[in-house]
């Protein structure tokens, strides 16, 4: 595919964009991609960046504020990360954290972001193949309730705590039943 915009060069950057419901396509090369950078999204400094792309699919500079989430403001304005001294300003810009405390210093800045991301998750809890995922997936379900059992107990919820004690002695009993307690998946 030829560069729509010089018709010279083979065309490495391809954008769609989505306005009202219309579907546009731009196929250029990489030289008019860092010519025209500031109307395609892109750094003219340090070419193109994937970070440059996904903050771009994020909004995050305009559209979550602009909604009134203030999700970006919640670090005071002098906070950084105590390890190495990366301020959320500096990862607004560059995309990237500088070491892992930041995920722990930023936590309340990101999550917002991962919820949107992630349809709502915010922690990975990784994906077990159902072949031979065995009583995996029973344990799990488990942990699910005894969390759920402790939220209703804090919330004195006697009943439906009742409840869920049972389900999770019905699953824990099924366990046994099966003879694979010791069994680690």
């Amino acid at each position: 595919m030829i560069c729509q915009e010089c018709n010279e060069r083979p065309a490495t950057f391809h954008f769609t964009k989505v306005v009202n419901g219309e579907k546009k396509e731009v196929h250029i090369c990489e030289q008019c991609a860092k010519e025209n950078s500031d109307s395609y999204g892109i750094s003219g400094n340090h070419g193109f960046s994937i970070h440059n792309l996904l903050s771009g699919l994020l909004n995050m500079d305009s559209s979550f504020q602009s909604a009134g989430t203030q999700m970006f403001n919640h670090s005071e304005p002098g906070s950084a990360c105590k390890k190495c001294g990366m301020t959320f300003q500096q990862f607004r810009k560059t995309g990237r954290f500088g070491c892992a405390e930041c995920y722990k210093t930023f936590h309340s800045n990101i999550t917002p972001i991962l919820r949107k991301v992630h349809s709502g998750n915010t922690v990975h809890a990784g994906k077990i193949p159902k072949r031979i995922g065995g009583n995996i997936h029973v344990r799990r379900q488990i942990d699910v309730l005894k969390k759920e059992l402790e939220t209703l107990i804090h919330q004195e919820e006697f009943e439906k705590a009742a409840q869920v004690r049972d389900q999770i002695r019905s699953l824990e009993h099924a366990l046994k039943s099966t003879g694979s307690e010791g069994e680690q998946g």
